[in-house]
């Protein structure tokens, strides 16, 4: 009986007969090992180990660049604009690529199949990336960051899509939650590894690009992981489909590009909060090596170590913020709090020479907080047929930002120095800031929506959770029946993490988060 509660929690199958027509299946006396059973927890935290995996190559390789940004810059004889050309070529593809991951998954090839496509386009454009560094081809090199972009933030839904088939409930606050901080053991593990493999490489080869490339060769052993991975977790979910009786997971993005005339006001200020912050964080770091070294005199591996604290910070940081926001509403609040904060941090690299790792963990909490407040706030200005296309174009025009940045920051690094560049990232900053008080009065006007405390909120929730149910009474018995037959979807899931993060949720889109938010938050 446990275990058939358990299996119920897991599918939301109530169909006692099929399950018994599987216990038959087995034989008499025959039980199914429970780490063979895909129905039991202990099958689960198996699959759940390979799931965290999955995106581990990805975001370990993804820094590559920033972890060796000296050692690139020498060996391949660059300035730093033709450096950040790197991860402008990542960004590029996923200007468009956002619109069409989920369909892909859903559509063409399915969760499985996706997943190992998606995986080998990161396994592939990492080999092509470090065949690049060996043979001292450039142009080698920004082809393989574009390969891998393919397949990144597209491997990133497939994850999520995966854990919200495998994982439901209270489970799957956790389970993403390991995500989370998996994704960033891979950053951190980049940014404080890759400098001694080089060093090692080094001694036995010799240094110059011959080095650099053989030390992302031995990076793309991660990708190779994590392409297996994939095929593991695909037999796993195959296998589980044809004994449960399951149905492939399903990303549940909807997009239609012509919802983009219907936005409202209060979403575009959104988009641009959205990208004048991050625009200032990701290029800083892909840079910051080089930064810390010249400015406060530190060692390769105390910059590699600053560089990285961001990226420490925020694992454990945004659950906690996350359900700071969530008790106490007044996420414009929070965001003015964020954005003020960063544009503190960077003032202070800039224009003094405290000690860095002050400057850097505030980045860090600022970085996490913002994230659990903003993202979010689109479910509340948007009905819910409309979240998949707004979720997918604020990651489109955020992609095309860091592209865009990436190029202008390397510009102004080569001609005007870090101090220019700071001012820079300073003023991307203050758009952003400028935006986000824009925001606040607009909303204001408006009825204060998206500033409202946690306890108002659930109060309009109530309300409007009770005139619902009286416009369906008269067909609410049907309805249920229909709902505890029919599996929940990934896309009706895929709020949870979002909700972790981030506010409480309205109703009316309390079960469609698009998962397009996801990457963003843990690139």
């Amino acid at each position: 009986m446990a275990d058939y509660e358990e299996r119920r929690s897991l599918l939301g199958d109530d169909d006692e007969g099929s399950f018994t027509s599987r216990q038959a299946a087995r034989g008499p006396g025959r039980p199914m090992p429970a780490i063979c059973d895909p129905s039991h927890l202990l099958h689960r935290v198996v699959v759940l180990l390979f799931m965290c995996f999955l995106g581990f190559g990805s975001y370990f390789c993804y820094d590559n660049p920033a972890a060796l940004q000296t050692q690139v810059l020498q060996d391949l004889n660059l300035n730093t604009a033709k450096f950040m050309q790197l991860y402008a070529w990542y960004s590029w593809p996923n200007v468009v690529l956002c619109f069409f991951g989920g369909f892909l998954l859903d559509r063409v090839f399915g969760i499985r199949l996706g997943t190992i496509i998606f995986s080998l386009f990161v396994c592939v454009g990492q080999v092509i990336f470090a065949t690049g560094a060996l043979v001292n081809h450039f142009w080698l090199m920004e082809v393989g960051r574009f390969v891998f972009g393919i397949g990144g933030e597209s491997l990133a839904v497939a994850q999520n899509t995966y854990a919200v088939n495998w994982f439901k409930g209270k489970e799957l606050n956790l389970v993403f939650g390991l995500q989370l901080s998996m994704a960033r053991l891979g950053s951190t593990v980049n940014m404080n590894i890759m400098g001694w493999v080089y060093s090692e490489v080094a001694l036995a080869v010799g240094t110059g690009h011959t080095a650099l490339g053989v030390s992302l060769m031995i990076a793309a052993v991660t990708c190779v992981f994590s392409l297996i991975c994939a095929l593991v977790l695909g037999f796993l979910d195959k296998r589980a489909e044809r004994i449960l009786h399951k149905e492939q997971g399903k990303t549940g993005e909807v997009i239609k590009l012509t919802d983009v005339k219907d936005f409202p006001f209060t979403l575009w200020l959104i988009f641009i909060i959205c990208v004048g912050y991050y625009v200032a964080i990701f290029p800083f770091i892909g840079l910051g090596q080089v930064f810390f070294i010249e400015k406060f005199n530190f060692s390769a591996a105390e910059a590699r170590a600053v560089n990285s604290i961001v990226y420490i910070i925020s694992a454990p940081a945004s659950p906690v913020l996350g359900f700071m926001v969530d008790k106490t509403g007044r996420n414009v609040v929070w965001v003015i709090i964020a954005v003020v904060t960063t544009l503190a941090a960077h003032m202070m690299l800039a224009f003094t020479f405290w000690n860095p790792w002050i400057a850097m963990s505030l980045l860090g909490v600022s970085y996490s907080l913002l994230a659990c407040a903003l993202w979010p706030m689109v479910a509340f200005v948007v009905p819910e047929h409309q979240l998949g296309t707004a979720y997918g174009f604020m990651q489109s025009i955020q992609n095309l930002g860091l592209a865009l940045i990436a190029m202008a920051a390397g510009a102004i690094l080569d001609t005007r120095g870090y101090l220019v560049l700071e001012v820079f990232f300073c003023a991307c900053i203050c758009i952003a800031l400028m935006a986000v008080v824009m925001l606040y009065f607009v909303d204001y006007l408006r009825g204060g929506d998206l500033n409202q405390s946690a306890a108002a909120r659930a109060k309009l929730q109530k309300e409007a959770t009770s005139d619902a149910e009286i416009k369906r009474r008269p067909s609410r018995l049907t309805e249920g029946e229909f709902a505890r037959l029919a599996p929940m979807s990934a896309f009706g899931l895929r709020n949870r993490y979002l909700s972790r993060l981030g506010a409480q949720l309205p109703d009316h889109c309390s079960t469609h988060l698009s998962s397009l938010a996801h990457r963003s938050v843990l690139k």
